[in-house]
């Protein structure tokens, strides 16, 4: 991911409605009731409107698209996600230290966003350097929560376990996003913990420049980092577990310090003379043990071999939990397209993406597609077909988009820049989703993007798209049960035990809005919208896979 610390959230000033919320919240605020009334479903927008930054002019809402017809068509699919960092405080929270009624607070502000711009997932850094946002017996927490590595919020709470409540109450996926490798970021400021691995494993960490690294080389690093993956995965009701594009590290000019955004603004790193990775002892025990490959190969093999250990280790404790991995965004140099130049993550970080794809050792790969659509040495359109010319498994593609290059400076996106790449994907009959880094431009709208988005690309809500190749089993169909309520139509659902939403297509008048709701709540109020009501529904359940069951309709 690309880091910089000027580009940090401050979510306080950042979202419209966070003082109120920070102003009411408790330690343990409050999910939305089961039976709250839902706004008027919509093949266009519902839900509020973010605030508008100053400055900015709102978007204009183009037509809509009137869905009409004896019947509804399928569900609309699509992975819609934002990055939550919590390195160096860029995303959450918004500084550490804070107490935990404002974490929470914060946490809040940024879910009831996502809700709002009809994101359906938000992937959450957990694990940002060997240190942890939950209480864990393996590793200490993290700095970047509390103001000190190793220290225990006060009062005591878990923010993953927060996280998860909320995000499913809102009807959003939590997937929980690792660091592999990295042991100290160069934004950390208090001496690590006693238990952490660079003093209880000393010998498996290297220094690296300005950060630690756990050396993929070594064995007990990569059994660290599987451990504490499925740590995570047996204690908590997360959907998804997701690494970032940091495997062995990004190379610093010796003696500079921070690769990954020369790798990123200036892609083809030329012949400057690069710092090597320390890890001459665990190659010649390799050698020594009659092992044949050569360094740059024996690194990949160690990064290989934990990615197939991770996808094994996840799938065997929870079929459902579905693994992502969000790599650099050009591929390996011998396969690209005509014209694509850059950084070689391949020989860089050791990192084998297509191979990973070839072998389905991950479920959806998030290649970081951080350039314009006109820059031809890395178009994203060419760039995205390569990825998707790779995925001979049929995984989901769903991209890295660098909404977070919004900003004030000269090499800065607009906002139509992102609405146009997602239209781009849009053209595309694989690729069904992408993921925004990060969750500050949202939040922040930037340059009116949050507006431009909700008016252009996201006019309604949209399930997340099954992956078959983790299940397939359908699920029985709901019962619905309606009447009318002084506000609009009630609806009381249930045979819903397997499910994790509820799609609901609402008709009104002529036309059927579409609108997305958690299967935990078994009472639903259809609003009235400008005096119309719905009169009928089709509804249908929805697994953590996506599977989807057969279709109830009910009428008064």
């Amino acid at each position: 991911m690309a880091f910089n610390a000027k580009r940090r959230l401050t979510i306080a000033a950042a979202a419209a409605g966070v003082a109120a919320l920070m102003g009411a919240c408790s330690s343990t605020p409050t999910v939305p009731a089961a039976g709250e009334a839902a706004a008027p479903p919509s093949g266009g927008g519902s839900g509020n409107a973010p605030a508008t930054v100053a400055g900015t002019t709102p978007a204009p809402a183009p037509e809509q698209q009137r869905i009409t017809g004896e019947q509804p068509p399928a569900a609309p699919r699509e992975f819609r996600a934002a990055w939550v960092s919590t390195v160096a405080n860029i995303d959450w929270p918004s500084r550490s230290n804070l107490p935990p009624a404002r974490q929470q607070a914060e946490a809040i502000a940024i879910l009831e966003r996502a809700k709002s711009l009809h994101l359906n997932a938000i992937v959450l850094q957990v694990r940002p350097s060997a240190d942890a946002i939950y209480p864990s017996k393996l590793e200490p927490w993290s700095e970047f929560l509390t103001g000190q590595q190793g220290k225990a919020p006060e009062p005591a709470w878990d923010p993953l376990a927060f996280w998860i409540t909320q995000a499913h109450a809102r009807g959003l996926e939590l997937h929980a996003w690792f660091n592999p490798y990295r042991a100290r970021h160069s934004a950390a400021r208090t001496p690590n913990a006693r238990e952490h691995i660079a003093n209880t494993k000393p010998q498996v960490v290297r220094q690296y420049g300005k950060f630690l690294w756990m050396d993929p080389g070594e064995e007990g690093a990569a059994q660290q980092t599987l451990n504490v993956i499925l740590d995570v995965v047996r204690r908590y009701d997360i959907d998804g577990v997701h690494i970032d594009d940091y495997f062995y590290p990004y190379p610093i000019e010796a003696p500079g310090a921070n690769g990954g955004e020369a790798a990123l603004d200036a892609p083809s790193n030329g012949n400057k003379p690069e710092l090597d990775f320390p890890d001459s002892a665990p190659y010649q025990r390799y050698l020594q043990g009659g092992g044949t490959l050569d360094r740059a190969n024996w690194r990949r093999q160690n990064v290989n071999q934990l990615i197939e250990a991770i996808y094994t280790g996840i799938h065997k404790e929870k079929s459902w939990v579905r693994f992502g991995i969000s790599p650099f965004g050009i591929g390996r140099p011998d396969r690209r397209p005509p014209g694509i130049q850059g950084f070689s993550q391949y020989d860089k970080l050791y990192a084998d993406a297509e191979l990973w794809l070839q072998n389905g050792w991950l479920d959806y790969l998030a290649p970081q597609l951080y350039w314009p659509i006109a820059q031809q040495p890395q178009a994203f359109p060419v760039l995205l077909d390569y990825w998707l010319g790779q995925n001979k498994r049929g995984r989901h593609i769903w991209p890295g988009l660098y909404t977070s290059r919004i900003d004030d400076t000269s090499k800065s996106f607009t906002a139509d820049e992102i609405v146009q790449q997602v239209g781009v994907m849009r053209s595309r009959a694989n690729a069904n989703g992408h993921i925004h880094f990060s969750i500050a431009a949202l939040m922040q709208n930037r340059k009116g993007v949050s507006e431009h988005l909700k008016a252009t690309s996201y006019q309604g809500p949209a399930l997340v798209p099954a992956s078959p190749w983790l299940g397939s089993e359908a699920l029985p169909a709901p019962t619905v049960a309606l009447k009318r309520h002084a506000s609009g139509l009630a609806l009381t659902l249930g045979n819903a035990s397997r499910a994790t939403h509820l799609a609901i297509w609402a008709r009104y008048g002529e036309e059927w809005r579409f609108n997305v709701v958690p299967a935990s709540r078994s009472d639903v109020v259809l609003t009235d919208d400008n005096g119309i009501p719905a009169r009928s529904v089709v509804v249908s359940a929805v697994d953590r896979l996506g599977n989807e069951s057969p279709r109830v309709s009910a009428a008064l």
